[in-house]
């Protein structure tokens, strides 16, 4: 009976075959945990890297389209007076000029949107879910 108390209760007797003291599992869990969330850190600076770069991307095209639209604009008054000389009407040719240069800003306008929407949350979705699913399996093993 005092052989069954004292491995029960005492913080010196020797552990059982195949078991391990509970400041070494103590000790290691920790250091698994360290590695677990520098891990998930790494993970999240790659995943914000390429977000931030769909950014970029996005916000350049917004750009363009913004300059296209501009010229658009200019290319209206000059077609204006370059159509004088055609056989269109003056209002047809610049009519024309004015479309294409709108459906080139509209195309980039198309692109960066999209660009933009694929860079959206800006949250590190990957590493978010992986650090639940960590949690998770945490709880499990806790409950065994």
């Amino acid at each position: 009976m005092t052989n069954g108390t004292m491995t029960n209760g005492s913080h010196g007797s020797p552990a059982a075959p195949g078991e391990e003291p509970i400041g070494a599992l103590v000790s290691r869990a920790s250091q698994q945990l360290s590695q677990l969330v520098r891990d998930e850190i790494r993970l999240a600076q790659a995943e914000m890297t390429e977000k931030g770069k769909r950014f970029g991307i996005g916000g350049g095209l917004f750009g363009g389209a913004g300059t296209m639209a501009f010229v658009a604009l200019q290319a209206l008054a000059a077609a204006a007076i370059a159509a004088l000389t055609l056989v269109l009407p003056l209002w047809a040719s610049a009519l024309i000029v004015t479309a294409a240069l709108l459906v080139i800003a509209a195309t980039l306008a198309v692109a960066g949107r999209k660009q933009l929407a694929q860079a959206t949350p800006p949250a590190p979705a990957q590493a978010i879910d992986g650090v639940k699913a960590d949690v998770a399996e945490i709880k499990e093993k806790a409950k065994r």
